[in-house]
């Protein structure tokens, strides 16, 4: 599928996606946060020594697999949204991966997550400073079928 969801001609696409990637984001922390507990006791309560480490590998894990399955976390699905490439391709496992670095790196250097919100709140695409380098976009899911 090749098209070109403009913002202005076509502004279905976009309508709510920054309020939806909001929740979406919600969603997703709640649940690795609730899977991480649960993994917990199976470490013999060790893991609560190095509890960050164990949520961000969850985590990142779970946000690279979800998104090359079907280019989107649970928390997206459940609003209705997925990412997608400028050609309106779903993302791949490597394009998954580096996306996922990308939102760690902005996560990791505070200016680069201010940018990122700045930029998904101001730009007709509510794109992140990670969509913006990998030319992707949250859109919603009901208009791309």
């Amino acid at each position: 599928m090749t098209y070109s969801a403009d913002p202005i001609t076509d502004p279905k696409f976009y309508r709510d996606v920054t309020s939806k990637r909001f929740m979406a984001w919600i969603v997703d922390t709640i649940l690795v946060l609730v899977l991480a507990v649960i993994i917990v006791p199976f470490t013999a309560f060790t893991a609560l020594f190095f509890f960050p480490i164990l949520y961000a590998t969850i985590d990142f894990a779970y946000r690279t697999i979800t998104i090359a399955n079907s280019s989107a976390t649970l928390g997206m699905r459940l609003t209705a949204i997925e990412l997608r490439t400028d050609s309106g391709a779903r993302l791949d496992l490597g394009q998954a991966l580096i996306h996922t670095v990308g939102y760690y790196l902005s996560w990791a250097i505070f200016p680069l997550q201010l940018l990122s919100v700045i930029f998904m709140c101001a730009s007709a695409r509510g794109q992140s400073l990670t969509d913006i380098a990998l030319g992707t976009a949250a859109m919603n899911r009901r208009t791309l079928r």
